[in-house]
């Protein structure tokens, strides 16, 4: 039996930029996401952007889920809550509109448009890879110059230092094509995080450092975007963060 839940509360800010982003025009044809996790809701509005999507991940049991949604194996995780808001948001397009006061449409998908917007993903995701931010390559033995990168709630977890992240981040100049963009969002000030019920660290960004960092690294910065953390929300004992960063950067060569 698949596991059924509601996640769009949790992922609505991180997707509705993504929806914006993609809307507003950039495409390619490969774009490579750091960081999936066993997740697939970011992919819903890239892939009426990109040819092609990679998906990678650090950890094997993440990567094993991604693969088991793939192939409709039993135990996947299933996301047509999440497909049919993505639906809803293209049902109410409006340019120019800031992502996060777009309002939620009354445009209730059907079924076969949903169902159609899953299999679009999967036939759009050509690879799921094993990647490490820390290594000067990423994806080895693997290389693959991708339009785009997307990057979320990955650099805080991933990196334990303020020079581990300029590094990363520098690495994943590396996978992108001159001129290519990398579309980045993640917390400020988050200290941990909780998972299972276990605590793990995580590094505390701020603006000042984000712009440094992807300066130093190679990244012009186009568009920022921040959101202070809610008086109350679903992650109150999870995490400590204080807000939310959006932002794209392109390559400079």
């Amino acid at each position: 039996m698949k596991r059924k839940h509601n996640p769009v509360a949790r992922i609505s800010p991180i997707k509705i930029f993504c929806h914006q982003i993609f809307l507003s025009g950039l495409e390619g044809k490969l774009l490579i996401d750091i960081g999936s996790g066993p997740t697939i809701y970011q992919f819903f509005s890239a892939c009426e952007s990109f040819q092609e999507i990679i998906a990678t991940d650090y950890t094997d049991k993440n990567l094993q889920e991604l693969e088991k949604w793939l192939k409709k194996m039993p135990g996947a995780f299933d996301w047509p809550p999440v497909v049919k808001y993505v639906c809803e948001l293209e049902g109410n397009r409006q340019e120019g509109c800031c992502f996060m006061t777009q309002p939620a449409s009354l445009f209730l998908p059907s079924r076969p448009e949903w169902a159609e917007k899953e299999e679009r993903v999967r036939r759009a995701i050509r690879q799921v890879l094993k990647c490490d931010v820390l290594k000067e390559r990423p994806l080895e033995p693997v290389v693959l110059p991708a339009s785009a990168g997307l990057i979320s709630l990955c650099l805080e977890a991933a990196c334990p230092t303020p020079q581990a992240c300029r590094d990363a981040l520098r690495h994943l100049r590396t996978l992108l094509r001159p001129g290519g963009h990398l579309v980045l969002s993640g917390s400020f000030k988050t200290t941990f995080f909780m998972v299972g019920g276990k605590r793990f660290p995580a590094l505390p960004l701020n603006e000042k450092f984000l712009r440094e960092a992807l300066q130093e690294a190679g990244f012009i910065i186009k568009k920022l975007e921040k959101v202070a953390r809610a008086a109350e929300t679903h992650l109150d004992n999870h995490s400590d963060y204080t807000g939310l960063f959006f932002l794209v950067a392109q390559r400079g060569d």
